[in-house]
């Protein structure tokens, strides 16, 4: 397709001849209504004019007689300006006046008329007239009228105004439409190359911003935001899939190992069934690990939540407390617990628990090999509070911590640090936690815990469950 045929099929060139068409029109009836008003008020004005002199003539006939009102009558006819004046006798003869003949099929009677005439000193016909006549006593007619050639001259203005008008409203309709239409198309030629860059693989581009905040600026500074956010996942799923075939091989090959040792060494009923009893021990982790990514994901989709009901969140922190009392004392370690009680939570009850529980684990976990100073465990702190309209529950533990530069990272997928890959797990305790909390509108962040790490998840206060 042609450049210009590429112009001209843009929908700002079609939007700029249509208000062209729409301007062309409303300055024609412009132009019409003024016309239109204009004849009208020289037709007043005439009129007026004309009975004025009709009652003056008709005043000095009453005085005088026809001698003096055809005096009249012959002086003002050859004064210049558009007066028309005719004087007829009884017998319809001319007595005086500069109208010599009147065009018109049937004599003229009382009454006003719109007629072609001719002045005595002037043999060219076609000159219209707005007259009135009257009958004066004796059998005499009294004819005045003004010329209208005002309301020609008029009409041929306005008729040259509405010829440039229209030239001039489309010259400059379609020179605006053009060059309107070349800005904006090349806005868009450029976000279309761009876009055309990105879907080629290089997910940097950007559409351009000029700083005019106009709507194609604002449009660009959304998709903007869009594809930042796209990069960002495409990043983190590439991230996802290293980590899933780097963390996950482990798991997958122990599982395999085991399921061919139980069928190399096994020789009893007994024997098969330990080893098939960790092989289901594998595939139950492997499990909750897939568990925990489709809870990731579905917080990071904004899902909705399985549940929405109010429930009390201290309870739920007692709960788990209770649940790993016992996995606390095995490693040498104690629970402290301090709850504001009650503590209204709007969500999943089992969502948030297991987020609860991902954080009293870890810190069990983490807490039990002390701080590396050679000092004892410190107990784990399981605490909860009302913070505002917000309800904060923080779980502290006495281990070596996170350094700050890496606490935002911990709480991505998969992610562990090098001082914990000796420990068991998949790193996916605190990232599921920091989902199950974006899920129901709150936060999880890590605090220095002096020594030791702080995990507070902050949530949305509920109704009361009281």
């Amino acid at each position: 397709m042609s450049a210009l045929g590429k112009l001209f099929r843009t929908t700002a060139f079609k939007l700029s001849i249509a208000y062209l068409v729409v301007f062309a029109l409303f300055a024609f009836f412009l132009l019409g209504y003024v016309a239109y008003n204009a004849r009208r008020l020289i037709d007043e004005q005439a009129r007026d004019a004309i009975r004025t002199e009709l009652a003056s003539l008709t005043e000095q006939y009453g005085a005088g007689g026809p001698r003096r009102i055809a005096g009249i009558v012959a002086r003002r006819s050859r004064q210049p300006g558009g007066g028309l004046y005719l004087l007829l006798d009884p017998t319809g003869g001319a007595v005086a006046g500069n109208l010599t003949e009147v065009e018109i099929k049937h004599p003229l009677g009382p009454g006003e008329y719109r007629i072609a005439y001719h002045l005595a000193e002037d043999d060219h016909h076609g000159r219209m007239a707005l007259i009135n006549a009257v009958e004066l006593p004796g059998g005499f007619r009294l004819i005045v009228g003004r010329d209208l050639g005002e309301d020609d001259g008029l009409r041929n203005v306005i008729r040259r105004a509405l010829g440039w008008s229209a030239l001039l409203v489309v010259a400059l309709g379609v020179g605006g439409g053009i060059f309107v239409t070349r800005r904006v198309l090349g806005r868009i030629d450029a976000m279309t190359d761009t876009t055309r860059s990105i879907m080629a693989g290089n997910l940097d581009g950007r559409l351009i911003v000029t700083g005019s905040n106009d709507e194609f600026d604002r449009l660009a500074q959304s998709l903007n935001v869009m594809l930042d956010r796209i990069e960002a996942l495409m990043a983190g799923l590439r991230e996802v899939s290293d980590n899933i075939a780097h963390d996950l091989k482990t798991p997958l090959t122990r599982l395999r190992n085991e399921a061919e040792q139980a069928l190399r060494t096994a020789t009893s009923p007994d024997e098969f069934r330990r080893g098939l009893d960790d092989i289901i021990a594998e595939a139950d982790d492997l499990i909750r690990v897939f568990n925990a990514l489709l809870l990731i994901a579905r917080a990071e989709a904004k899902g909705e939540m399985p549940s929405d009901d109010v429930f009390d969140l201290a309870a739920v922190a007692r709960d788990v407390v209770e649940l790993y009392e016992p996995t606390a004392e095995e490693a040498g370690l104690g629970i402290e617990i301090r709850l504001e009680e009650p503590l209204p939570v709007r969500g999943s009850r089992e969502l948030v628990g297991q987020a609860v529980a991902n954080l009293v684990d870890n810190a069990i976990k983490y807490g039990a090999k002390g701080n590396g100073d050679g000092e004892a465990p410190g107990p784990v702190t399981v605490s909860a509070r009302r913070f505002g309209s917000l309800v904060e529950l923080s779980v502290g533990d006495r281990g070596p911590g996170v350094p700050e530069a890496d606490r935002e990272r911990v709480l991505e997928r998969f992610v562990r640090l090098e001082s914990a890959r000796t420990r068991p797990g998949f790193g996916l305790g605190l990232s599921l936690a920091a989902a199950v909390a974006r899920m129901h509108g709150g936060e999880l962040r890590l605090e220095d815990n002096g020594p030791g790490l702080r995990a507070v998840l902050t949530l949305p206060e509920g109704e009361s469950t009281a």
